[in-house]
């Protein structure tokens, strides 16, 4: 899918054109193959420049081809895999081209992006001021792995009430699950960072003074994103051994009440035995002597069971 846009300054707002033009942003989401050919053809740039950002295994980098520039950034995305809510990030390819025209590019929709088309966001976006437009959506990216990092601790604590309750095997994927969306936000997070610095020191586009700020502000969104995830990622570790030594806790007290309902079901077993034996009864055998013999195993039963409970073994 490939959207041209271009801010119209009187009303303050995006309008959708048909062809690109100087000041415009093209928007490509999901492109075809014949998608990628025409707009490289149209703007004339190389085609393999806006294939990279669509490799998803891409990481985030600065590149440079003849008189295009390409900013390769991680977004934290939503995905649903087998029916469970899955957080990962995929890769945001934004290209300058000459001083004319700005492109993003992505396998999938990015928040960020889709965020200043839906939204009210829209009216301070200027689309001939492409320097500030990368700050703003590098912005906002960063702003969501603040958000999403939330998501995951409200995840996390639902997940700890749960985890009370059940200590099957599903519990042991969600920790997987919740550990590989640290380990992908974390090296996402610190590729952008990379990134930033290279930006912030105004060698790869120009870094006007008035887009300064957006972009020191940027960078402390984007350290803040890491501090929480190296926070989290400390609890995460701590619920996994908190839940390894409930496991293991839970195992001691079911092998102990089957050790004591063990040593309870011997003991009538035990009497029997003995009375069972080929030898001559201390007492008249009869009925009267099978409820004595009853009455006895009982009670030893229930003298055992009493006393294993005030030891704590039932």
């Amino acid at each position: 899918m490939v959207n041209i846009y271009k801010t119209n300054l009187e009303k303050r707002e995006l309008e959708q054109i048909k062809e690109p033009i100087k000041g415009c942003w093209i928007n490509i989401v999901e492109p075809t193959d014949e998608e990628i050919k025409e707009i490289a053809r149209k703007v004339d740039v190389e085609e393999q420049l806006l294939r990279y950002p669509l490799d998803i295994a891409e990481k985030a980098h600065i590149d440079f081809e003849d008189d295009a520039v390409l900013i390769i950034v991680d977004s934290p995305v939503t995905e649903i895999r087998n029916g469970e809510k899955m957080y990962t990030t995929l890769p945001l390819g934004m290209v300058l081209i000459r001083d004319d025209i700005f492109i993003t590019i992505s396998p999938t929709k990015i928040n960020a992006v889709e965020g200043i088309l839906n939204t009210n966001k829209a009216h301070r976006i200027e689309t001939d001021k492409k320097s500030r437009f990368v700050f703003q959506i590098l912005f906002d990216i960063a702003q969501d792995y603040i958000r999403y990092l939330t998501y995951i601790n409200n995840d996390l604590e639902e997940f700890e009430e749960h985890m009370q309750k059940s200590m099957r095997n599903k519990e042991l994927l969600k920790i997987l699950k919740f550990e590989k969306s640290m380990i992908y936000f974390n090296a996402s997070i610190k590729g952008n960072q990379v990134v930033l610095e290279k930006l912030r020191r105004g060698s790869s586009i120009k870094l006007y003074e008035e887009d300064e700020e957006i972009l020191e502000d940027t960078i402390i969104e984007n350290k803040q994103a890491i501090e929480m995830i190296q926070t989290y990622s400390e609890i995460l570790n701590g619920i996994v051994d908190i839940f390894g030594t409930m496991v293991s806790n839970n195992l001691n007290i079911v092998m102990k009440i089957l050790t004591s309902l063990t040593v309870i079901i011997s003991l009538p077993t035990m009497v029997a035995s003995f009375l069972g034996m080929n030898i001559d009864f201390p007492f008249p055998t009869g009925v009267g002597s099978f409820h004595i013999v009853m009455l006895v195993s009982i009670i030893i039963t229930i003298i055992a069971a009493v006393w294993l409970k005030r030891k704590d073994m039932l």
